[in-house]
């Protein structure tokens, strides 16, 4: 049976601190173990109330990695990165971005979740 823990940080990305959209889960199967990250709207550095993107035309993006014991808690390994088929980036952002976003994450998460049973 898969566990899955809702985490309040974000999961990858190094100025994940300057995005107003962060989430992180967790999902356990045994040993089998991966972080699923997706973040988004980055505070723009030099212009108050204005956005930048997080890469190439991408104002949120959702990755996945193997998870690893960092300290006290399972975090991401950012050089073990699972694929995945799902949309994983939002090149625009508007009022709803935030729940598309949370979708997209619901998504991969669902995935990964349902490949984790397979094995």
């Amino acid at each position: 049976m898969v566990k899955r823990t809702e985490r309040g940080w974000g999961g990858h990305y190094v100025y994940s601190n300057r995005c107003r959209f962060r989430r992180n889960t967790l999902i356990e199967n045994g040993k089998d173990k991966i972080v699923v990250s997706t973040v988004g709207l980055m505070e723009h550095r030099n212009k108050e109330g204005e956005f930048e993107t997080i890469g190439y035309q991408m104002y949120y993006e959702t990755r996945a990695f193997q998870a690893k014991l960092d300290s006290n808690y399972m975090d991401a390994d950012v050089t073990k990165e699972i694929s995945f088929k799902s949309p994983w980036s939002i090149s625009e952002f508007s009022d709803n971005s935030d729940n598309i976003a949370n979708d997209m994450h619901e998504t991969i998460v669902e995935e990964l979740i349902q490949n984790m049973e397979k094995l």
